[in-house]
């Protein structure tokens, strides 16, 4: 097999374990879909997937190397996501509060949603430096420029398909009706996730 394509396949491998650790951006997107519907859940989930394939394309136009290399941009991508973090815990744990929340399925804002997905996904430091240990083992030094570009392209479809699938999962009626009935405990445990992940972003050593 093309030495090239091997790397690629490789990447991508990596890539895709990425789906079963479960972080702050799939927690959003479960928790979206529960509470808001499965159209809300995936609009949350297109901006992840999104998010995702920026970052691709950062990383091999060499952009998150530069990053990286300089404290002070880091510091501002940990503290822009531990408050964004922080303020996913807030409406957690207010939702959680709230003894008589309306559970019947909100309106959702295609925009605003899509744009929450892809704040997640890029004021986190730990994407960029993901990425670069992904292009590093899919990119070699003399690699054409499809396979840069085959790259991104997988990623992003990869990023978009792994996250719908958990809004459609998690938009099923069974799924609904269990959230329906541990709703408060639900709410109180992504309050105390994003809590979490908020103090672990923001103490993040690179």
């Amino acid at each position: 097999m093309n030495a090239d394509l091997t790397s690629l396949l490789l990447a991508l491998g990596i890539f895709a374990v990425g789906f079963v650790s479960i972080g702050p951006n799939i927690l959003a997107i479960i928790g979206t879909s529960m509470e808001r519907g499965r159209v809300a859940g995936a609009k949350l989930a297109l901006g992840v997937g999104l998010g995702s394939g920026i970052w691709a394309t950062l990383t091999v136009a060499g952009l998150t190397a530069l990053i990286a290399a300089y404290a002070h941009a880091i510091t501002i991508l940990k503290v822009l996501g531990a408050l964004y973090l922080l303020w996913l815990a807030y409406k957690a744990l207010r939702s959680a509060a709230s003894p008589g929340a309306n559970l019947a399925a909100k309106p959702a804002s295609g925009h605003r949603l899509m744009l929450q997905g892809l704040a997640i996904q890029m004021t986190n430091p730990k994407a960029a430096l993901h990425w670069i240990a992904i292009v590093g083992i899919g990119l070699g030094p003399d690699a054409p420029l499809w396979v840069g570009l085959a790259l991104i392209a997988s990623c992003t479809l990869m990023s978009v398909l792994g996250h719908l699938a958990y809004a459609v999962t998690f938009s099923t009626q069974p799924v609904v009706d269990f959230y329906r009935r541990k709703r408060r405990w639900i709410e109180t445990g992504l309050g105390v996730f994003f809590s979490f992940a908020a103090y672990k972003l923001a103490t993040y050593r690179v």
